[in-house]
C-alpha cells in the first residue's frame, strides 16, 4: 500500500497520520521514544503492509509484471493501489477526497519538523505538488513509477511499468475490489481485540 492508503487508516489527528506514514522511513528512529498515538499509526501501517504483502490477490497481482520488472512489482502495486483507491473512493470513505486529502495535508506538515528527513522531504513534496492527483490517471502512475525507477541507484528495468499496468488493468483493478473490503475488514478486527 502507498502513501494515500496509508492515510485512509490513520485516525483524523497529526500524530497519527505522522506514524501511518512512518512505516517507510523508519529506519534510524528511536520508537520507544515516540508518543503513543505516533506509534500506534507506526503499528496500523506495519499491520496493513503485512497483511498486503501476504494476501494471495497481491501475489497473483505481482505475476501479471512482465519478468525483468516483476523485482518491483510491488512498488507498482502500491502506486496503483493508490489509483484505485481514488478511482473509487466514493466506496470506501465518506469523506470526499478532495476534503480528506487537504485534512491530511495540514496535519502531515504540522508535523514535518519531528520527521526524519527523508520524511520531511517526501511529505514536503507529497504535500506540495499532490502526488494523489497525479495518481488519479494511468498515465500519471505510470510517471510516477518511472520517477521511481530512475531514483533506484543500480541499474534496473523498472521503467515503462506502465504498459503492464495497461496490459492487465482490468484484472488488476478487480483483484483491488476484491483485496480492498478484505484489508479493510482486517484492520477492523485487528482495532477491535486491541
Amino acid at each position: 500500500m502507498n502513501y494515500l492508503a496509508h492515510l485512509y487508516f490513520a485516525q483524523p489527528n497529526a500524530a497519527s497520520h505522522f506514524g501511518n506514514l512512518l512505516g517507510d522511513f523508519q529506519n534510524g528512529v528511536n520508537i520507544a521514544a515516540l508518543p503513543k498515538p505516533v506509534q500506534q499509526g507506526l503499528k496500523t501501517h506495519l499491520q496493513v503492509d503485512k497483511f498486503t504483502d501476504s494476501h494471495a490477490i497481491v501475489k497473483e497481482s505481482k505475476l501479471l509484471f512482465s519478468p525483468q520488472r516483476r523485482r518491483f512489482a510491488g512498488i507498482a502495486l502500491d502506486v496503483l493501489y493508490d489509483h484505485f483507491l481514488i478511482k473509487h473512493w466514493d466506496q470506501y470513505h465518506t469523506t470526499p477526497l478532495d476534503d480528506f486529502k487537504q485534512h491530511s495535508f495540514v496535519l502531515l506538515q504540522s508535523k514535518l519538523g519531528v520527521m526524519p528527513m527523508s520524511m520531511q522531504q517526501v511529505v514536503s513534496a507529497l504535500t506540495r505538488d499532490d502526488w494523489f492527483a497525479t495518481y488519479e490517471s494511468v498515465s500519471g502512475v505510470g510517471l510516477a513509477l518511472d520517477n521511481i525507477a530512475n531514483r533506484i541507484r543500480f541499474k534496473n528495468q523498472f521503467s515503462g511499468s506502465g504498459s503492464d499496468i495497461i496490459k492487465h488493468y482490468q484484472t488488476l483493478e478487480a483483484g483491488f475490489n476484491t483485496f480492498f473490503p478484505m484489508l479493510i475488514t482486517h484492520m477492523q478486527k485487528i482495532q477491535f481485540e486491541s
